[in-house]
């Protein structure tokens, strides 16, 4: 994945643990657990909390954290991928909140039912957390598998939504 120098950062205390947000002029370009995987190095991108759309998605985290907000209504850029990461990335956000789906099906929404190892890779690389909702994806069996974030905090999220 390739960021722009341009970007702008903010913190974010969570109830999961700290949190690094990245916006752009398009919109919300990154939004990372402290330390997780695939987490770019941001020390270049400057610190402006008060930059529009960061000061909203933070907002809009409290009331998710809170239990009174099902879907986030931010402008996003995902540029940094691929074609093919950004297409699993728009397809993790028509999985609503309180349900989820497996990489298999995933593959197969996006046309590409076979890509299963490589639709996992892009959910894995997914820049923006929560957000674009990568922890809703579960595998074949209904188990957990695999989150940037850890295991801890999908099962976290997924019981806040209400999933079982």
């Amino acid at each position: 994945m390739k960021f722009q120098d341009t970007l702008v950062r903010a913190s974010y205390d969570s109830p999961l643990g700290a949190m690094l947000l990245a916006a752009s002029a398009r919109g919300l370009a990154g939004l990372w657990f402290e330390g997780q995987r695939h987490m770019p190095d941001a020390s270049a991108w400057l610190e402006q909390p008060a930059h529009p759309v960061l000061v909203r998605a933070r907002a809009q985290l409290a009331q998710y954290f809170a239990g009174k907000r099902k879907a986030f209504e931010l402008p996003l850029d995902l540029q940094s991928g691929t074609a093919f990461q950004q297409s699993v990335w728009q397809a993790l956000l028509a999985i609503p909140s309180g349900a989820t789906t497996s990489y298999g099906l995933l593959g197969q929404h996006i046309g590409r039912p076979r890509a299963v190892r490589a639709v996992g890779a892009a959910v894995g690389r997914n820049p923006i957390s929560i957000v674009v909702p990568c922890h809703r994806v579960l595998g074949a069996t209904g188990a957990l598998t695999g989150y940037a974030g850890g295991l801890e905090r999908k099962s976290a999220l997924l019981r806040l939504e209400g999933t079982a």
